[in-house]
């Protein structure tokens, strides 16, 4: 009799548990307002990637969800990282399936996780690059490379590249005016000529406009770049005046071509045209993309500074709308050494994706160059308004669901996206 209950007993554990497998086949992470940490659900994502397990995002279904297969550990590192999942029935996964046929939604398969650089000086700046900050906090692997990385093509073995707070003209960062006589200034210009010269190179200017080259023909190889701040400008300044000074003597040795400004070639840029050189070493400003100026104290402050960003077909216009996945429209603003981008000077081929409504400033952007494309974000970090040189950095455990930052990480993702393919 005991003999036989036991076998009962097995044979009701077994249905149970097949019972369990047919009811909860998948995981969902939600990416709307009951996520509890957003920022960690794309490392988790990234996580799953590595883990060669397929995951289907979920274009403007709540948020911009996550869907994949219940494979063992999967539950428990949510758990472990404190990210909000559902687990979900083959019913279930039908039923959004036809929200999403039925609406501005779509799925996009996440097949492979992207190989990440960033590209940071080897030695500690005064100031945080919001995209690490934002990878080491969602345990996102990532390389740190510099300019002998770069030039020797060690690039080529990475499928996302980032550049932040960089400056391709060979002119400091524009940091002359106020930093000159501090110690870390004196340092890094140390260096920059350190490397230049081992690079072959007579002035950094030359060097760094070499480098940006590079990371063009990087791009146009089929690289993916997204960079912020000043990366933004800096990079398509240098671009378009390869062969031509633009560098003040402080910086260089030697003036400033007198005619710089009409030998600028603004066809050799990935997003501006048209915009005039600030070359007076004592303006913190590269040119007149920028708006606000970073000269100039007209930001409209914390509390009144909000972008919007667009919303995009999902089924016809699937980048845009990777790239743009949040629980919220409206974005709080944040400044930087270039905040953001004068309307009139970004190319009429470039996708607008984040406004300020009926103003000048344009705040986040993409395009395409050759067989890559190229993602900027103006400003310096989403979650501090105003981030001087030498501040402390965001402490991202305060900030779990930032839609500022969960635009940085769409961009982490996006590499690893191909348009699924789905039978009506």
């Amino acid at each position: 009799m005991k003999k036989q209950l036991f076998t009962i007993i097995g044979i009701l554990s077994i249905i149970i548990c097949f019972s369990c497998n047919i009811s909860a086949q998948r995981i969902l992470i939600p990416m709307d307002h009951t996520q509890s940490d957003h920022l960690k659900a794309y490392g988790i994502t990234y996580w799953v990637l590595k883990q060669q397990v397929t995951v289907e995002w979920l274009l403007n279904y709540r948020g911009g969800s996550f869907l994949m297969d219940n494979y063992p550990g999967i539950i428990k590192e949510l758990r472990l990282r404190g990210v909000r999942f559902e687990e979900i029935s083959s019913s279930d996964v039908l039923q959004i399936y036809s929200v999403i046929d039925e609406n501005n939604m779509d799925i996009v398969l996440l097949e492979k996780a992207a190989k990440i650089a960033i590209y940071s000086s080897p030695n500690k700046q005064p100031w945080d690059d919001a995209v690490t900050l934002a990878l080491t906090y969602g345990e996102i692997d990532y390389d740190v490379i510099w300019d002998d990385d770069v030039l020797t093509r060690r690039l080529q073995d990475y499928d996302w590249l980032h550049l932040h707070h960089e400056d391709f003209t060979g002119q400091y960062g524009k940091f002359y005016a106020n930093y000159r006589n501090h110690d870390w200034y004196k340092q890094q210009k140390q260096e920059f000529e350190a490397m230049a010269q081992k690079l072959g190179f007579h002035k950094v200017s030359e060097e760094k406009k070499s480098v940006a080259r590079k990371i063009k023909d990087y791009v146009g190889q089929g690289g993916f770049l997204f960079a912020m701040c000043s990366a933004t400008d800096a990079l398509d300044i240098a671009l378009s005046a390869e062969g031509v000074d633009i560098a003040a003597s402080v910086f260089d040795g030697d003036p400033v071509d007198p005619n710089a400004q009409a030998k600028l070639d603004f066809s050799k840029t990935f997003a501006f045209e048209n915009f005039s050189l600030y070359t007076d070493p004592m303006i913190y400003e590269y040119s007149d993309i920028d708006y606000p100026p970073s000269f100039q104290a007209i930001a409209p402050g914390a509390e009144a500074d909000y972008f919007t960003l667009f919303e995009f077909s999902a089924k016809y216009d699937p980048v845009p709308t990777m790239l743009t996945q949040n629980h919220v429209g409206v974005i709080k603003g944040f400044m930087g050494q270039t905040t953001g981008f004068k309307r009139d000077k970004v190319k009429k081929s470039i996708v607008v994706m984040g406004e300020v409504e009926g103003g000048e400033q344009i705040k986040y952007i993409h395009g395409n160059f050759g067989k890559g494309t190229f993602t900027f974000l103006g400003g310096h970090d989403p979650e501090d308004y105003r981030h001087y040189v030498g501040d402390p950095p965001t402490r991202l455990e305060l900030y779990k669901n930032s839609p500022g930052y969960r635009l940085i990480l769409n961009n982490v993702l996006f590499p690893s996206a191909k348009k699924k393919e789905r039978k009506t």
